[in-house]
């Protein structure tokens, strides 16, 4: 696999992965018995958000899946026959 593939795949998995783990740990303020929403703000926008930790976190799961991903390619445990779950497609006959 070229390099520039495995930059490619793993671009794509750390923003799979950003937005998976965005959700965990943030508190909107009435989570946190906190009233003061600042005006222009949505009620539902939370209050500790930490883009540091989003990205230290998305870095790891993403380099995880990124090794599961490089094992499968490498070692062929999931391949594309794998994938069809609707089985074979039907022989077509010609009509004659």
């Amino acid at each position: 696999m070229k390099w520039t593939s495995v930059l490619a795949i793993y671009s794509l998995l750390w923003v799979l992965a950003a937005f998976l783990v965005m959700p965990f740990g943030l508190r909107t303020p009435d989570e946190v018995k906190e009233h003061r929403v600042e005006t222009g703000h949505a009620d539902s926008a939370p209050v500790n958000f930490r883009p540091g930790r989003i990205a230290v976190r998305a870095t790891i799961l993403s380099a995880a899946m990124m090794f599961a991903f490089y094992l499968n390619y490498v070692y062929g445990w999931v391949d594309v026959q794998d994938l069809n779950f609707y089985g074979p497609p039907p022989v077509k006959s010609m009509g004659y």
